[in-house]
C-alpha cells in the first residue's frame, strides 16, 4: 500500500508542472514504481556498530511528520521517470542524525525532480541517535554512490551525471561524501566498491557543514561526538580541495539552527581552491524549509539549482521549471524553534 501511495503521489505531482513564466508546460514523463535497492545484502560493515531491532518509525507529530528513524536495513528508493534524461540525484534528508526528514525534504524534491526527468533516489541512512557508530551513514552514503554507478546501465542514468543534495545533517553527509570521496568509510568487499564514490555534482541546502566552534551547537555534534575525532573527520570545511565536484549552496540568513557564517566559509574556501560553486543567500527561510513553500524567497533555490546544473552539463538542456509543481507539499512549516530540529 505504501509503494502504492508513493507511485500515485509522483504521478500526481509529474501530471502538471509549471514552467518559468507561470504557464502550464505539457505533462512530465510518467514515474515507473519504485525500486529499492539494500545496500548491504551481505550484512552492514562490521566496524560501523549495532543498531535498533523491529519496525522502522514514521514521524505523526508536529516538525517530525514524515521523518523515518529506527533503520536498520539503510537502502535506497529509486523513482525512475518513465522518459529519464541520464542525471541522478541522491538526495539526503536532514533531522540531525536521528531521524530523516523524508516527508518534508527528501520526498518532495524527488517529486520535483522526477517531474523535470532526472532520476530521484532517496537514501535511509543509519543514524548514530539509534546506537549506529557515527561513522555510519557515512558508509551507507559512500556504498549508494557506488552502487549507482555499478548499476547504471540498468537504472538508465549516466555514471558521470550522479548528483547528490542533502538537507541540514543530510548536507553535511553530502559535503563530506564530496570532499571526502578518496576515503574509505568501510572496507571493500565486493565489485561494486571498485566504483568511485565521488559524486559528480553536490547540494548543499541549509547545512550543517561545521562541527566546530562557532558553529558547534547543532544536534548534528551530539550525534556524531560519539566518535572521538568527529569535529574534524566531519568538519566539511576541513577537507575542501580541488578535486571537489561543482558545488551549489543555498541558506537563508536568520537560520537559527545552522548558522549561515558556515556556508559562507565553506564557499570562500572553494572559492580558493578553485572549485566550481555557487552560493545563495536568502534574507528570510530560517531552516528545514524543503523546496520552500510557494512565495517565499528560499522557494527559489530547486529552479537556480536546475539552472546551475544544466550550465555545468549534469542536466540536458530546455527550458526551466518552477520549483514547485501545481499541488503544494503536505505538512506545516517546520518550527525551528523546537528542540527536536535543532539539527
Amino acid at each position: 500500500m505504501n509503494r502504492l501511495l508513493a507511485v500515485l503521489a509522483l504521478l500526481l505531482v509529474c501530471a502538471t508542472v509549471i514552467d518559468a513564466y507561470g504557464q502550464n508546460s505539457p505533462p512530465a514523463s510518467a514515474v515507473l514504481s519504485p525500486q529499492s535497492i539494500d545496500l548491504w545484502p551481505a550484512g552492514v560493515p562490521a566496524d560501523s556498530g549495532d543498531g535498533p531491532r523491529g519496525a522502522e518509525r514514521i514521524g505523526q507529530t508536529g516538525s517530525g511528520v514524515g521523518a523515518v528513524s529506527h533503520i536498520s536495513q539503510p537502502r535506497i528508493v529509486i523513482y525512475r521517470p518513465l522518459h529519464p534524461n541520464g542525471a541522478a540525484v541522491l538526495l539526503m534528508g536532514g533531522g540531525g542524525y536521528f531521524r530523516i526528514e523524508v516527508g518534508n525534504e527528501a520526498n518532495p524534491t524527488a517529486q520535483w525532480l522526477a517531474a523535470i526527468g532526472v532520476t530521484p533516489v532517496v537514501l535511509y541512512y543509519r543514524l548514530p541517535a539509534d546506537h549506529w557508530k557515527a561513522v555510519a551513514p557515512f558508509q551507507d552514503g559512500q556504498r549508494a554512490i557506488r552502487v549507482l554507478r555499478a548499476q547504471a546501465s540498468q537504472l538508465g542514468i549516466d555514471p558521470h551525471r550522479i548528483g547528490v543534495i542533502g538537507f541540514s545533517a543530510g548536507g553535511n553527509l553530502a559535503g563530506i561524501l564530496a570532499t571526502r570521496s578518496e576515503t574509505n568509510f568501510y572496507t571493500p568487499t565486493d565489485a561494486v566498491d571498485q566504483q568511485s564514490s565521488r559524486p559528480d555534482f553536490a547540494g548543499l541546502i541549509y547545512p550543517v557543514t561545521s562541527l566546530q566552534p562557532p558553529y558547534a551547537t547543532t544536534r548534528s555534534v551530539r550525534e556524531l561526538s560519539t566518535q572521538a575525532d568527529a569535529a574534524t573527520a566531519y568538519t566539511v570545511q576541513l577537507h575542501v580541495s580541488h578535486t571537489m565536484p561543482p558545488t551549489f549552496i543555498a541558506h537563508a540568513v536568520d537560520d537559527p539552527i545552522a548558522n549561515v557564517g558556515a556556508s559562507l566559509a565553506l564557499f570562500d574556501l572553494l572559492r580558493q581552491a578553485q572549485v566550481p560553486a555557487e552560493l545563495h543567500v536568502f534574507e528570510k527561510g530560517g531552516h528545514g524549509w524543503g523546496l520552500g513553500q510557494p512565495g517565499t524567497l528560499v522557494s527559489a533555490w530547486p529552479g537556480l539549482f536546475a539552472t546551475w546544473a544544466r550550465v555545468h552539463g549534469f542536466f540536458p538542456g530546455g527550458s526551466g521549471v518552477t520549483p514547485y509543481p501545481l499541488f503544494p507539499r503536505a505538512g506545516t512549516t517546520p518550527n525551528p524553534s523546537t528542540t527536536d530540529d535543532n539539527r
